[in-house]
């Protein structure tokens, strides 16, 4: 199957773009800056690259020329908004295959995709800088690697999720992940476990909440056949059944005063001892903890024991809700699209413009745990290929945004470059930041600093 790694920032449109392409039978990978597309250039075998003139971080003319320098007869074909006929010129004198301008119609994409293969199958082409390098063949991703569903986002609040995931998940710290209810916490602790280097064995989930006071201890540590009524058969516990992997302790907060003390020996021992048993039983695991309270305001009552609260907050990571990761809505809404028709058997395409809009203007209170239901719904309720707005619940539809947010659009052109000049001091030069300070698109600002000549 031929592999395209598409390149863009603009992220309704890059999803349209990889749906029209995996339709037609092309195993599609996407990247929104050219740092990202680097390392999936460095690490994957790709065929032809698709990328955008214009990148947050970098240019088209970089990603070509790293390219290139890992294998020159990898066809690259630009596409640009901004009518830079210059700039796709030098590109073509460069090594580019061809150039497409925006907006790009997809049977003339598809036509100049098709010619670039038949010109790149003439000569051998499709290695990476792996088989470059050691001349070696990359070995498939594990079946983990595959199945994980952790989706990484682009905002701001996810950059630094991704960040302090990838700086505490190689270590063998105990981490405490919080955050709102159906802020997708166990999928973070996941994604910690499967880049960790205990990502071979067992992650196993509990939640505190649902085990019952009475069996809290079998539950966690296991008991013997005949050690209480209805202990028919052995019974091996959540701690030595995650034994080399990773526990993962949903809502840690609900765990009684009493059982607090229990885990807290086991997690100082690294050893524990099944009910009715005689000897303990030595455990090597790594905790992840997660909750939705105020642990540290519950260790001020006196309701969550304090050694046990810092033996499990040697790191701590807050979850942002969704409305903080509004830049990463259509993300969620693709993968999750993705999922529900898979389990629904359907082949929805997407959410029309109207209702997309609506999403995103919607607050979230139950974050991805509501999205993920609407999504799934939604699938199921519609009898065409896009949702339409109507199917959506009346509170989304219903929906008012905050008159106070300040909203770039009502402002005359008079004074945009003031305010554009104002949200890059007040984001410290970020152009994500900026954006959203000006409740604008990415590509949309880029537009503006191109159009007063804003150059930082």
């Amino acid at each position: 199957m031929t592999s395209i790694l598409i390149i863009e920032d603009d992220v309704a449109f890059c999803k349209m773009l990889e749906t029209f392409l995996s339709r037609r039978d092309f195993k599609v990978t996407s990247a929104f800056t050219a740092e990202e597309a680097r390392k999936i250039l460095d690490t994957t075998t790709i065929n032809l690259v698709l990328t955008d003139v214009r990148l947050p971080d970098d240019d088209g003319l970089s990603v070509l020329k790293h390219v290139i320098q890992i294998n020159q007869n990898i066809p690259v074909i630009l596409m640009t908004g901004y009518a830079e006929v210059n700039k796709a010129v030098q590109a073509m004198k460069e090594g580019a295959f061809d150039y497409i301008s925006k907006p790009v119609r997809p049977d003339e994409l598809l036509q100049i995709i098709e010619k670039a293969l038949q010109k790149n199958n003439s000569t051998k082409a499709t290695q990476n800088v792996a088989e470059v390098k050691q001349e070696a063949v990359v070995e498939p991703k594990t079946k983990s690697a595959a199945k994980s569903q952790f989706i990484k986002g682009i905002s701001d609040a996810s950059a630094k999720l991704n960040q302090y995931v990838d700086l505490v998940a190689p270590t063998t710290m105990s981490v405490l992940v919080i955050g709102d209810s159906g802020t997708g916490k166990e999928y973070v602790a996941k994604n910690i476990h499967d880049r960790s280097k205990r990502k071979e064995n067992p992650f196993i989930a509990v939640d505190c909440g649902a085990i019952p006071k009475e069996l809290a201890s079998s539950e966690f540590f296991g008991h013997k056949k005949g050690s209480f009524t209805g202990a028919l058969t052995d019974k091996i516990g959540h701690f030595e059944a995650a034994n080399g992997g990773t526990l993962f302790l949903d809502e840690i907060g609900n765990l009684s005063y009493e059982l607090q003390v229990q885990l807290l020996r086991a997690l100082q021992e690294r050893k524990v001892k099944p009910v009715g048993a005689n000897t303990e039983i030595p455990v090597d695991i790594r905790v992840v903890a997660a909750t939705n309270e105020d642990l540290a305001e519950a260790v001020k009552k006196g309701e969550f024991r304090e050694d046990l609260y810092h033996r499990l907050n040697e790191f701590s990571i807050k979850v942002p809700r969704l409305s903080k990761r509004k830049e990463d809505l259509r993300l969620f809404v693709s993968a999750f699209l993705q999922r529900a028709n898979n389990e629904l058997e359907k082949d929805v395409e997407g959410f029309s413009e109207q209702a997309m809009q609506a999403l995103e203007r919607y607050d979230w209170p139950g974050n991805l745990r509501e999205l993920q239901n609407i999504v799934k719904r939604s699938v199921l309720l519609t009898q065409h290929t896009t949702i339409p707005l109507e199917l959506l619940p009346q509170e989304i539809t219903s929906f008012k945004e905050d008159a106070s947010k300040q909203d770039f659009s009502l402002f005359k052109n008079a004074n945009e470059q003031e305010l554009i000049l104002d949200a890059l001091e007040e984001a410290n030069g970020n152009k994500s930041k900026a954006a959203r300070i000006l409740n604008v698109d990415r590509k949309t600002l880029y537009n503006k600093l191109k159009q007063y000549d804003i150059k930082l």
